[in-house]
């Protein structure tokens, strides 16, 4: 049984009974309500029949020589578990009708059925599933409404860049994503390379900001044996190892002049020459980049190539800023509570409204990433089911920053920010039990004798005073 069948015109039966009377007067009954009618003699005759057709619901009779109804039952099962099959018998009583359920029986009549008893079954069935079309149906109308290739998102913009998606992912034309840090632009090269023929083929991306220059070419192009100091053999580049399928350059703009030349002529002449050879090689390559920069603002600078840019924002993406589709906040809150709800062995159900209102009020200046952050450091803080104001950094819920921590994040300095996140901790630690220092140790992971210490050290003690006067240190 196929589920479209049900949201379909005419419904096809088998009736499976050894009484031929039966069998006239099903069929007629049936086919008078619009019912395609087929029959067997027999349980033999009636699995060949369901392996060899299609069939929306079986009526079958029990007694039957040969085959009786129940193994003619577990065999249809066997066969196609999805199949309703509705039992019938003039000699069955209640033990016979459960055990019919327990093998997979969708229904259990008795005979002799008024011939309204029998429509009633089929009716109610019929709507049970046509019900559970829609519900499914429903569900993959939502979901493609909402996830596209791992991006989550339901705001107008991004459904736009979904179709985009859908529209381009077919050509080998070079699409250039903008968007700020943290707005998900690697996804949306990927979406495009897994929704595309090259989908078999390798997705390879590099960050044209991360590797030195003169280190670049080398990993772009590639180098024959002898290129260079160290070069002991030949070195395929990205250019070649994405044959066939993307290449993704993303922070393009942060790229040098000289190797700006190269990349042109790759995507010209769709073929490189590797560091230090005398001949090019040929290449296929589906060509994706990235940046948060304003090219246009670097070609007036002189920092990039128009030509280059040309070439590159043949198919332009504007990826918007999370502050600008606040929307899809709550389904990527959802998201990232599942996801660290298994990497943590946590149960968190959900933000609070008043959580949720706090995220949906800050501005995100580091986007999808930043958020996701934000929800990993609160499920490390959160002890409850929800996710609660008072777990979220003081930055998202308006609160004015601790001048120390600002001071250690202008200097950039890991060391002064891990203490200063550490006292932090212990403070909220203490604050949350009351001051009981052996429940805190436990909120923070570590020994009872640990969290002593790191009071002590941290000159604590007057912050323990506050919330327990008769306390001593020693």
């Amino acid at each position: 049984m196929s589920l479209v069948s049900f949201a379909s015109e005419k419904k096809k039966v088998l009736i499976v009974d050894d009484e031929s009377g039966m069998r006239h007067m099903l069929s007629v009954l049936l086919e008078r309500e619009g019912y395609a009618i087929d029959t067997a003699q027999n349980g033999r005759e009636g699995l060949e029949k369901i392996k060899a057709n299609t069939y929306d619901l079986v009526l079958c009779d029990i007694r039957m020589p040969e085959m009786d109804g129940l193994t003619f039952l577990e065999s249809t099962k066997n066969i196609n578990r999805l199949l309703p099959v509705i039992m019938m018998s003039a000699f069955g009583n209640v033990d016979t009708a459960i055990e019919a359920m327990k093998k997979g029986a969708y229904d259990y009549v008795s005979k002799p059925f008024k011939a309204d008893e029998i429509l009633l079954r089929l009716q109610r069935l019929t709507d049970q599933e046509t019900l559970l079309f829609e519900n499914q149906s429903l569900k993959r109308v939502l979901h493609q409404e909402t996830s596209f290739s791992n991006i989550i998102a339901r705001s107008p913009r991004m459904l736009e860049i979904f179709d985009t998606i859908r529209k381009i992912a077919d050509y080998k034309t070079t699409v250039l994503i903008t968007g700020e840090s943290g707005s998900g632009k690697e996804l949306i090269a990927r979406a495009i390379h897994f929704n595309s023929p090259r989908s078999n083929k390798s997705f390879i991306a590099i960050n044209c900001s991360a590797i030195p220059e003169n280190l670049l070419e080398s990993e772009l192009f590639g180098y024959v044996k002898g290129a260079f100091t160290g070069a002991n053999k030949d070195k395929k580049g990205l250019f070649e190892e994405a044959t066939g399928g993307t290449l993704f350059l993303d922070e393009v703009g942060d790229l040098p002049l000289s190797l700006q030349v190269k990349i042109l002529r790759a995507i010209q002449e769709e073929e490189i020459r590797r560091v230090g050879a005398n001949h090019s090689i040929k290449i296929d390559v589906r060509l994706i980049a990235a940046t948060l920069k304003n090219l246009g603002e670097e070609i007036k600078k002189g920092t990039f190539r128009e030509d280059l840019f040309y070439r590159l924002n043949v198919l332009p993406i504007h990826l918007p800023p999370l502050r600008e589709r606040k929307e899809d906040i709550p389904l990527l809150v959802d998201v990232f509570v599942k996801k660290f709800n298994k990497e943590m062995d946590k149960t968190v159900e959900k933000a609070t409204p008043e959580c949720m209102q706090h995220l949906a009020d800050y501005s995100w200046p580091g986007n999808v990433r930043e958020l996701e952050n934000t929800i990993e450091r609160s499920m490390v803080l959160e002890s409850s089911k929800e996710l609660r104001p008072d777990s979220l950094p003081d930055s998202v819920r308006n609160v004015e920053i601790n001048p120390a921590i600002r001071a250690a994040a202008n200097e950039l300095s890991i060391k002064k920010m891990m203490v200063i996140m550490e006292q932090e901790l212990i403070k909220k630690a203490l604050d949350k039990t009351g001051g009981n220092r052996t429940w805190a140790a436990k909120l923070l992971e570590i020994s009872h004798r640990a969290l002593l210490y790191k009071i002590k050290r941290y000159g604590l003690e007057r912050y323990m005073l506050d919330k327990d006067p008769g306390l001593q240190f020693k």
